[in-house]
């Protein structure tokens, strides 16, 4: 309960005021209490992802750029700032029934009665003049019901807030990604560009050796082969290229000015920072859809107290106070004052159900956002634990990856060697090349994906968002 003080006509009247809404608890946490696959999680207070700004994690500076740029350019983006002021309007559109709505208003009216509509038998002419402020049905609040409204706006505009944040991680990190995933085209064009040279002039030989009769011409054949696939392969590189150029040049929302290729074997060293990992409790605090989330549970238990109010009473006030005359000049003169107090109460007696029906909606309204704050949570959890995941397995696969590729150009370089001493068909350089080739794509590309990783694990921490206009 709490105390409420209203003036109205030089009276001062006290009012107690009650929430019907229930009192919110905080659902418990439907994950488990550990990461999976995780033994050096941080238990005590330090800086998390939430206080690594972008600007500290991501080292390239042509990323920057293009994150800056994404920031202030990208439609979605934009699309949920304006959200948020939609939902700040309709909370300070709510928040103002809480307050008497008083209006001046003045009022000149001149009439003719006609004679036989007249009391005294003959035509008359009068003229009325008012001026006057007014209170126009302004609800005490006794029961909560319009408090509880204005709490559910509340938590709707902040739950809109803690979505543009969302919105503004999840693009960083599509930002991210897609410049990495242009940094390994980059890298692989230039492999396949450095292949097709190789397989060029192994053709070349081959087709010679074939002319002067020292080799066969299924040798000139395969070689010519191995040259087109190659050559396919560089063509569908460039249409991958193409494709994630425009995809970057949406996320960022202007046209992106081609730069130096930067291989990615370049940035790896230092491209982002370290993270540490909390309990999955931090996900409470940290993650902005959660909060989001919560928020909008939060306005969902509010709703509920607005729905048991309208069981109750509902108590309006209108008056008006003023001055009126039958006369212009003599609106504001002596003994002129006016005044109308008009209390009204609202009592439901038959409503075919419908209040009953409106409080069963509220609460299975709340029990849904309970499933959906819930389910954010699981969801969170699992980005956590797939980005922990593939941060780990994917650096041993790069290890592995590495020591097959030595092995590789270590065959290649053999089977070269035996072909041309005549110990091995030529089929067999052939499929060493082509093995060769796969696994330096493979590499490449596991290195983006362990990169990659790391920055999917920043987003699903709830990394921090500072220097957003900036």
């Amino acid at each position: 309960m709490n105390l409420r003080t209203i003036m109205l006509g030089g009276m001062i009247i006290s009012l107690l005021g009650c929430s019907l809404a229930p009192v919110y608890r905080q659902p418990p946490l439907p994950t488990a209490t550990v990461y999976p696959g995780v033994d050096d999680v941080v238990t005590e207070a330090s800086p998390g992802a939430e206080q690594l700004g972008w600007r500290e994690f991501f080292a390239d500076t042509r990323l920057k750029e293009l994150i800056l740029q994404a920031l202030e350019n990208n439609r979605d983006l934009l699309i949920a700032i304006q959200r948020v002021e939609e939902a700040r309007a309709l909370y300070r559109i709510q928040r103002a029934n809480l307050v008497p709505n008083i209006s001046a208003e003045g009022v000149g009216v001149r009439s003719r009665v006609p004679g036989d509509l007249s009391v005294t038998g003959s035509a008359m002419t009068s003229s009325q003049y008012q001026a006057d402020l007014g209170l126009s049905a302004w609800e005490l609040d006794f029961w909560g019901r319009v408090r509880s409204l204005t709490a559910a706006a509340l938590e709707s505009f902040l739950a809109s807030e803690q979505a543009r944040r969302a919105v503004s991680i999840s693009l960083i990190a599509q930002v991210a990604n897609t410049y990495l995933l242009e940094r390994e085209l980059d890298e692989r064009l230039g492999i396949a560009r450095y292949t097709i040279g190789i397989r060029e002039e192994s053709y070349r030989i081959a087709r010679r050796r074939y002319e002067v009769g020292s080799a066969s011409k299924l040798d000139a054949v395969q070689a010519e082969t191995l040259l087109h696939q190659a050559r396919a392969d560089l063509s569908a590189l460039l249409r991958q290229r193409d494709q994630n150029r425009n995809a970057l040049s949406l996320l960022v929302g202007v046209h992106i000015v081609d730069s130096e290729d930067q291989p990615l074997s370049r940035i790896e060293p230092g491209f982002v920072g370290e993270i540490p990992v909390g309990l999955p409790s931090d996900l409470l605090v940290n993650r902005p859809d959660v909060l989001a989330a919560e928020h909008r549970l939060k306005a969902a238990n509010a709703n509920i107290g607005a729905a048991r109010a309208a069981f109750f009473p509902r108590i309006a006030l209108t008056g008006a106070y003023g001055t009126a005359s039958a006369e212009l000049s003599g609106l504001f003169g002596t003994g002129s004052n006016a005044w109308n107090f008009i209390p009204s109460v609202t009592l439901p007696i038959f409503e075919g159900g419908r209040n009953i029906a409106n409080l069963d909606a509220a609460e299975a309204l709340r029990n849904q956002a309970v499933a959906d704050y819930e389910r954010t949570i699981q969801t969170a959890f699992r980005e956590v634990a797939d980005a922990l995941a593939g941060r780990r397995w994917l650096a041993e696969q790069v290890v592995d990856l590495r020591a097959a590729l030595a092995a590789q150009t270590e065959r290649s370089r053999l089977a070269r060697l035996r072909y041309q001493s005549g110990a091995a068909p030529y089929l067999e350089v052939l499929d060493a090349e082509r093995d060769r080739f796969v696994a330096e794509q493979a590499l490449v590309q596991t290195r983006r994906a362990l990169l990659s990783s790391s920055v999917n694990l920043y987003a699903a921490l709830g990394g921090g968002i500072y220097h957003e206009a900036q």
